[in-house]
């Protein structure tokens, strides 16, 4: 397999040669128009012919490329190794993002990450070129915007292991966020296998004008689903509004549609993204899609399970936050009025623009154009503004075109080009965070500790155009669409709203080159892991059903509110052990708060009651060989696509993970790694479980469509009979009594 820097259009070729029959057969067989999701995934099905229903089917389909990130990438290449095949079958790609840190600028944090990392790039970079894997080395960029920028076509499928792979819906891409596992299943050339979803429809109607941007559609969007109104469903964007907006600013809605729990989110095909095609060097691919276009759109009277209107002309903006993304205020008096009354810093002592979300030509142009104001008027930020550039060919492009001085002019700070501060890599003096701040940013999502580690940090996240003005006024209650900043010479400056330019006039400059392809031929290539090594240790499969029910099964912890990936596996200084499954189970929920009113992270062991960490007592219980449960509340597991946070539990002798309702990744995580994920029938016996209680779950193993029956058992020996509801099809059965899903996965390539 041939693998570029690009997408070969003999493969879009190929999925374009079967969109207008499968399209047409699709419409035959529901009897209605469709909508543009059912139409990329009916031309994705491995068995056209395979039962389908929206919501309740599992469905096994084909996707089209496959790209990791480099934090998620090591233990889903760690878990392929174990496979047996000698090159990846589905297009691969990956992306040096997450291991950067901000702390001093984008050279010297580069150079250090570089230096720091060096073992686990070098097992990435060999680990690439063995099995037929495109390498994007440190200092490219962030996946998300490097996919959108290459890879990215209408109509195609891929999977990432990252969450906000969505992303890739601002081109018209069914592009879904998954775990190394699911990642694994593709590559070794096996069906990724999902629900098929139900479909939400957003109809945009007018057009974003003044200070209204992209990012104030999605973060109206998550005000009116919240978090977990998308889950289970693709979010598919319509009407004359959408086809307004450029396609990377299609892409921003896409991207934080992993905030409501949408499976993804995409727009239609139109002259935006043919445009955008175009100018980054895909003619043939904005030519093929045009002579398929109609099918590249959803039919006139498509049926949705939801319809949400917004209209573009009474959009405005709004900044959401913090520790939740749906969390939602107008800019100024409302966000103002909101911070009082809870007591949250109206000064700022952070702005940060850029990320995955907000990191495009059109966005950086909009940002510099009211830099460019305040400049002429001698102002400038009054808290430290940070640029994360999303990939070197936006940052050459930038420089080139003076945008990058002209935020430097403003006090600005231009970082590497990767996540940084988005996913904790951010590197803050200790007196930034040693008493509650507000910062505000263009980035995805705000959970606490989510961009410096501290608590104390309260995070605001809106468009980059408010962030530019709220860093220039220094104050969380500013309105750039009424309020005027002073000046130096007393006057006052009222910003004019923010003018961009989708594309640029002289085209985009690549910068340098940090691509690196594979050998022809891998199988002479060496892929060393130290057994000694603190980053990197080379995994043992987990152990298949012993044929018995879970019995008498202690509860490590019972998470009280939120409980995130973040809260799970945290992000941050824990990056570096995402390649070592030991050393990261170090901070198995340590975040968790608590509902036995313990202090957060903290739990009693069950033996003798002592107090303990919970990474600490998941350890002794598995080293123990002691079975045991963790009980969740809504939404578990929202966030991230990081199958740590799956594999930590399943690790350290977890068995069992009951909540009152799951985020979609993380539930699909738990299944794949061997565990039994159930959701309390009645969410009121949530309330039923105490310290000390043991949990029975019984009739195993799961059988499709049939609750589990469960029992609580007191410490005084009274039993308190449950129904745990579960999602299991009759695959991911197999997957359970296999010990996991990579286990069936080499029982399979084995028989080959």
């Amino acid at each position: 397999m041939t693998v570029t820097a690009g997408t070969p259009i003999d493969l879009v070729a190929g999925v374009y040669a079967t969109l207008k029959e499968r399209a047409a057969a699709g419409r035959r067989r529901f009897g209605r128009p469709l909508t543009l999701t059912e139409k990329v995934l009916l031309n994705h099905l491995y068995d056209p012919t395979e039962a389908i229903e929206r919501g309740g089917s599992y469905n096994d389909f084909h996707p089209d490329r496959v790209a990791m990130q480099d934090a998620t990438a090591q233990m889903a290449l760690l878990q392929f190794m174990t496979a047996g095949l000698t090159t990846t079958l589905v297009p691969s790609t990956v992306h040096c993002d997450h291991l950067i840190s901000a702390k001093v600028g984008a050279k010297i944090d580069l150079g250090v990450a570089i230096d720091s990392n060096r073992e686990v790039y070098d097992f990435l970079r060999s680990v690439s070129a063995k099995y037929g894997i495109g390498f994007w080395g440190p200092g490219s960029g962030i996946i998300h915007q490097v996919v959108l920028e290459n890879y990215a076509f209408p109509g195609g499928m891929m999977i990432g292991t990252d969450s906000h792979t969505p992303n890739a819906g601002g081109l018209g891409m069914v592009a879904i966020g998954v775990g190394g596992a699911d990642a694994v299943d593709a590559m070794t050339g096996f069906p990724f296998n999902v629900r098929w979803p139900k479909v939400i429809g957003v109809e945009l109607v007018g057009t974003l004008g003044g200070w209204s941007s992209p990012k104030d559609v999605i973060l109206e969007v998550a005000r009116v689903l919240t978090v977990e109104g998308g889950t289970g469903a693709i979010v598919e964007y319509f009407g004359s509004g959408a086809d307004s907006i450029s396609a990377t600013g299609k892409a921003t809605i896409c991207n934080m549609g992993a905030e409501i729990g949408a499976t993804c989110s995409l727009f239609p095909y139109d002259d935006n993204m043919a445009t955008y095609l175009k100018a980054t060097g895909r003619d043939a691919i904005a030519a093929a899609a045009g002579r398929v276009a109609d099918d590249l759109r959803p039919d006139d009277g498509a049926d949705y399970d939801q319809v949400i209107k917004v209209d573009l002309n009474q959009l405005k903006p709004l900044i959401n936050g913090p520790h939740s993304p749906d969390r939602a205020n107008r800019v100024g008096a409302a966000v103002g009025a909101e911070a009082r009354a809870n007591n949250w810093p109206l000064e700022i002592s952070a702005a940060l623009i850029g990320s995955c979300t907000n990191s495009s030509y059109e966005d950086i142009t909009r940002a510099a154009s009211l830099a460019r104001q305040a400049a002429a008027r001698g102002l400038k930020v009054r808290t430290p503004l940070l640029v994360s550039p999303g990939s070197e060919q936006i940052r050459a492009t930038i420089e080139r075109d003076g945008l990058i001085a002209d935020l430097e002019a403003i006090g600005a700070t231009v970082l590497a080009n990767a996540c940084g501060p988005c996913i904790g890599q951010w590197d803050r003096p200790a007196n930034a965070i040693d008493k509650p701040n507000t910062i505000v940013n263009s980035f995805n999502r705000n959970f606490p500790k989510r961009n410096d580690g501290s608590a104390n940090t309260l995070s605001f996240v809106t468009s980059p155009d408010t962030v530019v003005a709220l860093a220039l006024s220094g104050r969380l209650d500013f309105d750039p669409t009424t309020d005027t900043l002073a000046a130096d010479d007393g006057s006052q400056v009222r910003l004019q709203p923010p003018v961009g330019e989708v594309l640029p006039t002289l085209g985009y400059d690549p910068g340098e080159s940090t691509f690196t392809a594979p050998p022809a031929d891998g199988s002479a290539t060496t892929v060393n892991v130290s057994p000694t090594s603190d980053r990197l240790q080379v995994l043992a499969p987990f152990a298949p059903w012993d044929g018995n029910d879970y019995r008498d099964l202690p509860i490590l912890m019972k998470a009280k509110g939120k409980c995130t990936t973040d809260h799970i596996s945290a992000a941050g200084k824990w990056l570096k052990y995402r390649g070592h499954l030991e050393n990261i189970s170090g901070n198995l929920f340590l975040g968790a708060v608590s509902a036995f009113d313990r202090p957060t992270g903290e739990g009693t062991d069950f033996r003798d009651g002592s107090p303990d960490t919970l990474p600490n007592l998941a350890k002794k219980y598995g080293e123990a060989g002691i079975r045991w449960v963790a009980i969740g509340d809504r939404n578990y597991g929202e966030g991230s696509s990081r199958e740590h946070a799956a594999m930590e539990p399943r690790f350290r002798g977890g068995v069992v993970i009951i909540t009152r309702s799951f985020a979609r990744i993380h539930e699909t995580n738990l299944k794949k790694q061997g565990l039994v994920p159930l959701t309390f029938a009645d969410p009121d016996t949530y309330d039923l479980i105490d310290e000390g209680d043991r949990i029975n779950v019984l009739d195993l193993p799961p059988v499709p469509g049939k609750n589990l029956r469960c029992q609580i058992v007191k410490r005084d020996g009274t039993v308190i009979d449950f129904e745990g509801a579960h999602t299991f099809s009759d695959e991911q059965v197999e997957w359970f009594k296999s010990g996991s899903a990579l286990n069936v996965v080499r029982r399979k390539v084995a028989a080959q």
